[in-house]
């Protein structure tokens, strides 16, 4: 904190809220009409907007999910990454199949990988000018007993996991300043992919809710060391989403006979798809989000609201 005799520094107003008046809703029979902040984005949520995904390889993940949506929502520029490749060739011709008017690009690298990540920003920048999203999905997870885990596998987690997203956030935060005649004021979204287990315990292995409960933090954080920039951040937390990672529970579930017991602590009694979260990181990427910011934003049926059991099990 500044010391009494020490100016403070007054904060720059960049965002457009800031710099500019509300809008006039105009009126209605004389009394002022409903003031629309975003306006009516219809199908169209991310229109025009730049985006960069980590972790889109899977072909049951919450990337390539993620990057269906906001195609179809009109984004103009989508650069899918991961560490992994065997499916990003595939998801680069399905989209530019059904939507042919966006860029698509694919990536190779490590997201935990600072040189890859600026580059992948700087590219963004150089050909189109602009960064609007950026998705830190990237991650991994581990089923291994905090005793059973050692220093390299829980560093390894806290590098895939948390790192990534910071590295995310401190790139893409620069690139989103960078304005220019097609966007006049400096704006975006980086929304990182966290986990109930990042909210709760006993949701997820302990390395891997630690992992995901700095991801909170680094989004929280980052929101108010953003302020008055437009730039928001915000978190994702799925709960037991059939995704690449969680298929082998789904799978034995399904060869027991046991499918029903999926997701039976949380009220839903079901587990989620890759698209439920998909649509909230949508919503999040638009400017229909334009005042959530800093949020850990359970998509878990419920699982977090409370203190889960199982009926008829109390006693």
């Amino acid at each position: 904190m500044p010391s009494e005799d020490q100016p403070r520094v007054k904060p720059r107003v960049l965002s457009k809220e800031l710099s500019e008046s509300l809008p006039d809703p105009g009126e209605f029979e004389g009394v002022k009409k409903v003031r629309s902040m975003a306006a009516d984005l219809g199908t169209e949520r991310v229109k025009g907007k730049v985006v960069i995904i980590t972790g889109a390889n899977s072909l049951i993940g919450i990337g390539r999910a993620t990057a269906h949506n906001l195609a179809r929502h009109g984004a103009k520029a989508l650069y899918l990454c991961d560490f992994a490749s065997t499916n990003l060739a595939h998801h680069e011709r399905e989209l530019t199949t059904l939507y042919p008017s966006v860029a698509v690009s694919t990536h190779q690298f490590d997201a935990a990988d600072e040189a890859a990540v600026s580059a992948v920003v700087s590219q963004a920048l150089r050909e189109h000018g602009r960064l609007d999203v950026f998705f830190a999905n990237a991650g991994i997870a581990s089923g291994r007993l905090f005793w059973e885990e050692d220093t390299e596998g829980f560093m390894k987690m806290m590098r895939t996991n948390a790192l990534s997203v910071f590295l995310a956030a401190k790139y893409a935060s620069r690139a989103m300043l960078v304005t220019s005649p097609a966007k006049p004021y400096p704006q975006g979204s980086i929304i990182a992919t966290a986990s109930v287990a990042g909210l709760r315990s006993n949701a997820g292995p302990t390395d891997y809710s630690a992992s995901k409960a700095a991801v909170i933090s680094l989004v929280q954080t980052c929101a108010y060391q953003l302020i008055g920039t437009g730039i928001r951040c915000n978190a994702v937390c799925p709960g037991l989403i059939e995704t690449g990672m969680t298929a082998p529970t789904f799978e034995k579930a399904r060869e027991r006979g046991t499918e029903r017991k999926i997701g039976q602590l949380n009220p839903l009694q079901r587990g989620g798809q890759p698209d439920e979260v998909a649509k909230v990181v949508a919503f999040l990427a638009s400017d229909e989000a334009s005042y959530v910011n800093g949020q850990a934003w359970a998509v878990d049926g419920g699982l977090s609201a409370g203190l889960p059991f199982v009926p008829g099990k109390l006693a």
